[in-house]
């Protein structure tokens, strides 16, 4: 969005027009252009409404019923934290005794809500200047919540009050290609995390690609997923890591935002649940056995998969490895249910059948089976489900899932079914 476009949407005119349109329908779409056009409204303000409305409708999943009265860019939204999300890092900062965040790229402004909705002062800030002006629409709601154009690395932040810090660098090119070398963020991610002499409580978003060598030895290291997705990493520093340095992988599950959003206060919803799983002093000794495909099989969370935490996950699962490499664990018995209350950290199955790797042969199984529609899951393969599916040329009314990885170093098929609840 350019300034012109923002100028329009903010008019009178524009802003009534905006919360005047319909739910944003792809197909309609046209139709409620070329409607507005005979009606005599203003071509590019037409244009900039229906774009907005059109993001507002995407961005619902992230940043549910929030989404309605906010102003959006595709790469504002893009790099937006998911509300259930944000909502995890205002109370990390409240547990800390931290009252006034600085979050110092707030670009539309997600973080910067949630910390605001439960009661902390914010100072945000982003280096461009139209995306700066979209945040301050977004956060409107919030008094204790500022806005500045600015570089967020040049605020003196003892002067400002400032006792907690917050920083999302872009990790991607204008283009829109991903960034995976930290010192490319923009701002490089060392100028960021030096900002923890200054103010000790440092949170820092990054991607969840972010390789485990060069890691700072003093930070907590997390790894979040929401619903089986892995959405980031984040660096956590003094009062914000009261566990301690290390990696953590952060599970959440069953997330639904209501549709008030969450009510200003950054909560969750009812209906979602959390788990945690983290390394330890003790981890030094914990080695994974490895052995046969058991009667389960169990596909660690691809948080605890980035974390490096398939060990733990397996001691906990009371499993073994299907091979050293592979982030499958099987079990000759159901494993433990996860604690009340808490996320699963690994998803179950059921185990059918074993077979190496034979095309003609798996091809023959499923054919006697009836089987017509098939799930196709694989770590430690280069065949690609789509392949399998071509050359299988299923035929019939039956479903299969079918797991592709390696046992004991050799390329073998599980034929599995989930558990129920998936665990």
């Amino acid at each position: 969005m350019d300034a012109a476009s923002l100028s329009k949407l903010l008019s009178p005119e524009g802003w009534a027009l905006l919360n005047a349109l319909p739910p944003y329908d792809d197909q309609q779409a046209m139709v409620l252009a070329t409607r507005l056009r005979a009606e005599g409204v203003d071509p590019d303000l037409a244009a900039a409404a229906l774009t907005q409305s059109r993001l507002r409708a995407k961005a619902r999943g992230k940043l549910g019923a929030f989404a309605e009265g906010m102003l959006l860019t595709p790469d504002g939204l893009e790099q937006a934290t998911r509300l259930v999300v944000a909502a995890q890092h205002a109370r990390r900062y409240l547990a800390a005794g931290v009252t006034r965040v600085a979050d110092l790229t707030c670009g539309i402004g997600a973080d910067s809500l949630a910390f605001a909705g439960v009661g902390l002062d914010v100072l945000a800030t982003d280096l461009d200047e139209v995306t700066a002006a979209l945040a301050t629409v977004n956060l409107r709601a919030f008094p204790e919540a500022s806005v500045r154009h600015a570089d967020g690395l040049g605020l003196d932040l003892v002067a400002e009050g400032v006792d907690g810090v917050y920083a999302d660098p872009a990790r991607r090119t204008r283009g829109g290609r991903r960034i995976f070398d930290p010192a490319a963020y923009a701002p490089p991610l060392d100028a960021v995390w030096a900002l923890r002499d200054q103010v000790p409580a440092l949170g820092i978003k990054v991607g969840p690609g972010i390789p485990h060598h060069g890691l700072p030895a003093d930070a907590e290291t997390q790894w979040v997923s929401v619903d089986g997705d892995v959405v980031e990493a984040g660096l956590w520093f003094g009062p914000l890591a009261p566990d301690g340095p290390g990696r953590s992988a952060h599970v959440l599950r069953a997330v639904a935002v209501p549709a008030d959003g969450g009510a200003h206060d950054g909560a969750e919803s009812s209906g979602t649940i959390t788990r945690t799983l983290r390394t330890g002093p003790q981890d030094a000794d914990l080695v994974p056995d490895v052995g046969q495909v058991g009667a389960y099989l169990y596909e660690p969370d691809g948080a605890v998969v980035r974390a490096g935490l398939v060990a733990h996950a397996a001691d906990e699962l009371g499993g073994r490895l299907v091979d050293r490499t592979i982030a499958y664990v099987t079990t000759d018995a159901p494993a433990p249910a996860p604690p009340s209350g808490t996320a699963a950290i690994a998803t179950g199955y059921r185990v059918l059948d074993v077979m190496p790797f034979n095309l003609k042969k798996l091809k023959a199984y499923l054919r006697e089976r009836g089987v017509g529609r098939l799930t196709v899951k694989k770590r430690g393969t280069a065949v690609t489900p789509e392949q399998l599916r071509a050359q299988l040329a299923l035929k019939g009314d039956a479903a299969a899932t079918l797991v592709l990885t390696r046992v004991a170093g050799r390329q073998h098929v599980l034929v599995v079914e989930p558990l129920a609840g998936g665990r």
